[in-house]
């Protein structure tokens, strides 16, 4: 299991592949995002998208799942502490083949508890085009070694 000693600056977690669909997308958006780029081909190709295109926070909660696969399933993670950015640099689009990675560019003890420590990433996002689509940074929060598995 991966504790926040291991989580060192420069270390990089391969993320996918996830190939998106048209059904992920309009469901997501029926649910969460209901704007007709989202909703309809039609729309989205009329759009400044270029086609039926995921919402921005669907492709979050993409990334949310690849990164959960990589690595954080198999760490001590005990949250988020919070997202310092994120940008939609291209539209994501039904078909496309999104990877990437995570990469560590910063450690330190955010904590009063003296049993966790923060994790600062830059989590870039690739279509299979290798155009970035989204770039995220944000902190995870993690067991100190000495109290994993507390």
């Amino acid at each position: 299991m991966l504790v926040f000693e291991d989580f060192t600056p420069g270390r990089s977690f391969a993320l996918g592949p996830k190939t998106v669909t048209a059904e992920e997308i309009v469901d997501f958006a029926k649910e969460y995002d209901p704007q007709p780029m989202h909703l309809d081909e039609v729309a989205g190709k009329a759009s400044i998208l270029g086609g039926l295109a995921a919402s921005g926070w669907h492709t979050c909660s993409l990334f949310m799942r690849m990164a959960t696969d990589s690595f954080l399933l198999g760490s001590s993670c005990v949250g988020l502490s919070g997202i310092h950015g994120a940008e939609w640099r291209k539209p994501v689009l039904a078909g496309d083949r999104l990877s990437g990675s995570s990469t560590v560019i910063g450690t330190g003890k955010a904590f009063p508890d003296p049993g966790f420590g923060s994790v600062a990433f830059r989590h870039e996002i690739y279509n299979e085009r290798d155009e970035l689509v989204c770039l995220i940074q944000n902190a995870f929060v993690f067991d100190i070694r000495m109290t994993a598995g507390r």
